[in-house]
């Protein structure tokens, strides 16, 4: 049973990228293949690629909404998994004088979560850490006072940067290719907003990881169950919210791959987290909830365990405010803890 660090039983994977590699492939695979770029200077021979795109759109007539965004993803082919409003916790929280809880500053915050099955099954044929971004996560938002409407998403050759597979990978980058068009599609006359600042360097791993020992001589449904049961108990009192679960599995062997024993993925958010962060970066909901996954590769007996670590957030929106850094880094410290006591037993 491990979580482990080289031979330790602590491990965080730590990707050798700094912020050189971390940007460095990016830039021709989103101006190429797929025209992400949200930060283009006036001075041309100095261009800035962003990890996280934000498209705008004007909605003064109120049509665009988080459900019509949702039925253009649905229309596209996508699975649905959450489209949930944060804007209600958030007042509730407000109002029930929940410390580091004041005021919303929106009329419309939600956490949109998707993913296309048959192009995840494709991928996890071929890279079992695909479960990081199945679902993916963007954010929906109008602030008080606006009458635009915004979306944020991640992009795909950043996702093949925090997975360490091929940026130019054809299906991942059709893959990406399609969450962009369907955006244009679900925000007609939409502008890529110019952010103010820069990515800056990863202080931490991008991806945590953990193992746990599956017990050959045991059921192994039976052991899966008890993992989980006891990882759902314990995000309670550590103030996490499990806001899904995806059986990956079953898509993958209805295609007729049965390369995996088991393949779940977790969504995971923490409330004060996404409140805090939003204040000040709306499209940190490209980062959340977290998805988690766990499986087991048949022919194995340890199920491997990884999520996007919070070093994500920090590093792609350039989170300086120490609020946001704060608990950010306490969220990541909490699972970090969680998952160590759980793959020691």
């Amino acid at each position: 049973m491990k979580f482990g660090y080289n031979n330790a039983r602590f491990k965080t994977h730590i990707q050798r990228n700094t912020m050189k590699q971390f940007t460095k492939g990016l830039l021709l695979a989103l101006l190429v293949t797929m025209g992400l770029t949200t930060d283009v200077v006036a001075d041309t021979t100095q261009k800035a690629t962003h990890n996280v795109t934000i498209l705008t759109a004007d909605n003064s007539d109120g049509k665009i909404t988080t459900k019509t965004i949702a039925a253009a993803f649905e229309k596209a082919g996508f699975f649905i998994n959450d489209n949930r409003d944060m804007t209600a916790p958030w007042l509730r929280q407000c109002k029930a004088g929940t410390k580091n809880f004041s005021v919303v500053d929106f009329d419309v915050y939600n956490l949109f979560t998707l993913f296309k099955k048959d192009v995840v099954v494709k991928l996890g044929k071929k890279y079992p850490n695909i479960g990081l971004f199945s679902p993916m996560s963007m954010s929906i938002w109008t602030r008080k006072g606006t009458k635009t409407i915004s979306v944020s998403s991640l992009s795909a050759a950043a996702m093949a940067d925090i997975m360490g597979i091929p940026a130019d990978d054809a299906e991942l980058v059709a893959y990406g290719k399609l969450v962009q068009d369907t955006l244009r599609t679900a925000l007609p006359n939409a502008k890529v907003e110019k952010v103010a600042y820069e990515m800056k360097d990863p202080e931490g791993p991008l991806v945590s990881t953990a193992q746990f020992a599956m017990d050959p001589e045991a059921d192994w449904e039976e052991v899966k169950e008890e993992f989980q049961e006891n990882f759902e108990q314990a995000l309670i009192p550590a103030m996490f919210i499990n806001a899904g679960f995806n059986d990956l599995n079953y898509d993958m062997e209805e295609s007729g791959y049965e390369g995996y024993t088991f393949y779940d993925v977790y969504s995971i958010c923490y409330l004060e987290v996404i409140y805090t962060v939003a204040q000040k970066h709306p499209e940190a909901g490209a980062f959340a909830p977290c998805s988690m996954y766990m499986y087991q590769k048949k022919g194995t007996h340890t199920m491997e365990i990884g999520f996007p670590s919070v070093y994500n957030w920090i590093a792609s929106l350039a989170i300086e405010d120490k609020e946001s850094h704060d608990v950010l880094v306490m969220a990541q410290k909490k699972m970090e803890a969680i998952l160590k006591e759980l793959t020691a037993k």
